[in-house]
């Protein structure tokens, strides 16, 4: 009679991880369009920066809110210390290299999570939402009252960022801006499609489905929040130095709820714990703000609020959940 070899991991798991891994030529079209731009709407190119921008700030809160079940309010706090960090490097300091002012304003915001994640993991749910905004008031008020560090309310003046590698100049029209933006985009999403389609993400899915369920089977469930959150900080900070060294402006509204806000208003439109959702409702969010503040500049949250009141009503799990629903269906 055959034995079974019970020493030996089943490779189930490793193959299902695997095939998550790979490929799908849906994907690489994906990518090849955010290349249109560059080609048939130059005069965009700006916009379509600050959708970059959006969507990597989108994905970092994604991964603790889509699938580590984190509900974040205040997730603008790691995009401000980013955004301020690459400022104040310029400003302050005269050090203007992007590429070391983004990998600084990434780990002083991913230091700045890992410390705060020690009390995020102690609290759920209601709770939890109120620790998150209320650490990103308190971030809004302190880099007010520093307004000899960060400028106050008339923002960072002196923000000068320098050619990348020496050689490509930040340009008027964006060419640059958007190139930079893109690559640290898609270099972010890589190292995030990674992380989720490892046995690393199965256990964020796994906390985020029960998390009373995971110290059971042996997983220390806070130790894989803390490392997520601290990631998530890392990614947000590395998208706000994005858009002071793009734009060289920085202002308190980098710390804003609004912008907490606005970031989770495009995971549902989007759908959450979907990479591709959060690029895709940064993507939905940023041109419906374009052309609603075309026709009306004071009232075009309106438009947002009845897109996203269709969205949720017709598409509970965001337009991405939405469409492979409707592919499912018709396999």
């Amino acid at each position: 009679m055959a034995t079974i070899d019970t020493t030996r991991p089943s490779s189930e798991p490793l193959a299902w991880l695997h095939q998550q891994s790979r490929w799908s030529v849906f994907e690489i079209v994906f990518w090849l369009l955010a290349l249109v731009p560059f080609f048939f709407f130059p005069t965009y190119l700006m916009l379509a920066n600050q959708v970059a921008i959006a969507a990597l700030f989108a994905i970092s809160v994604d991964l603790v809110l889509g699938y580590a079940g984190i509900v974040t309010l205040g997730h603008a706090m790691f995009f401000g210390i980013g955004a301020y960090t690459a400022g104040i490097l310029s400003a302050r300091w005269g050090w203007g290299e992007p590429l070391s002012g983004l990998l600084l304003a990434g780990a002083f915001a991913g230091l700045v999570g890992y410390v705060t994640s020690f009390l995020i993991v102690r609290v759920q749910h209601l709770a939890l939402i109120m620790v998150t905004l209320g650490l990103g008031l308190l971030t809004y008020e302190l880099a007010n009252a520093m307004s000899w560090l960060t400028g106050g309310t008339d923002g960072l003046l002196g923000v000068d960022s320098w050619d990348i590698f020496g050689y490509f100049r930040f340009d008027l029209w964006g060419y640059t801006a958007y190139s930079y933006s893109l690559a640290i985009l898609f270099l972010c999403f890589l190292a995030s499609r990674r992380i989720v389609n490892s046995s690393f993400g199965l256990a964020l899915r796994g906390v985020r489905e029960n998390l009373n369920r995971m110290p059971a089977i042996g997983s220390d469930h806070r130790k894989h929040l803390r490392k997520i959150y601290t990631i998530s900080a890392s990614i947000a900070g590395l998208a706000g130095a994005l858009l002071t060294q793009t734009t060289n402006t920085v202002t308190l509204e980098v710390l804003s709820f609004e912008r907490s806000a606005d970031v989770v208003v495009m995971l549902i439109l989007g759908g959450t714990g979907r990479l591709y959702g959060a690029i895709l409702g940064a993507v939905i969010f940023l041109l419906a703000r374009d052309q609603l503040a075309g026709i009306n500049p004071q009232y075009w949250y309106f438009g947002i609020g009845l897109l996203l009141m269709f969205v949720v009503l017709v598409m509970p799990k965001g337009i991405l959940g939405g469409l492979s629903w409707l592919v499912g269906r018709r396999d």
